[in-house]
C-alpha cells in the first residue's frame, strides 16, 4: 500500500513537496516513481528512482526544477517540485515497481494521488 500526500494549490513559482510513505512491502526491494495525469490526458512518468540511490530519471520538462528522493528505512520517496508552472497541474501518483522504468505500466503498487494545483 503507498499513501501519497503534499499536494495543494500553489501559486506560479512556488513549491511542494510531494511524499509517498509505503506499508506491507519492503520498498528497497522496489524502484520507486512519481507519475501524474492531467484531465484528458494519458498518465506519464514525472521521475523514477532506482532501489539504490544515485539512479534517476526526469521527464524532460520537469528536469532541474524537480528532485526524487528516497530512505528506504523509512520506506519513504519524495518529490520535490520547484519553479512550477500552469501546466504542472495534474494528479501526481506514487508507484512502486520491480523494474525502474518511466512507463508507467511496469509499476505493481500505486498510491491514491494528490492533486497539484498551479494557478494565481
Amino acid at each position: 500500500q503507498l499513501q501519497a500526500s503534499g499536494g495543494g494549490l500553489v501559486q506560479p513559482g512556488g513549491s511542494l513537496r510531494l511524499s509517498c510513505a509505503a506499508s506491507g512491502f519492503t520498498s528497497d526491494d522496489y524502484a520507486l516513481g512519481w507519475f501524474r495525469q492531467a484531465p484528458g490526458k494519458e498518465r506519464e512518468g514525472v521521475s523514477c528512482i532506482k532501489t539504490s540511490v544515485g539512479s534517476a530519471y526526469y521527464l524532460d520538462s520537469v528536469r532541474g526544477r524537480f528532485t526524487i528522493s528516497r530512505d528506504n528505512a523509512k520506506n519513504t520517496v519524495w518529490l520535490q517540485i520547484n519553479s512550477l508552472k500552469p501546466e504542472d497541474t495534474s494528479v501526481y501518483y506514487c508507484a512502486a515497481g520491480k523494474k525502474y522504468s518511466s512507463d508507467w505500466r511496469q509499476y505493481d503498487y500505486w498510491g491514491q494521488g494528490t492533486q497539484v494545483t498551479v494557478s494565481s
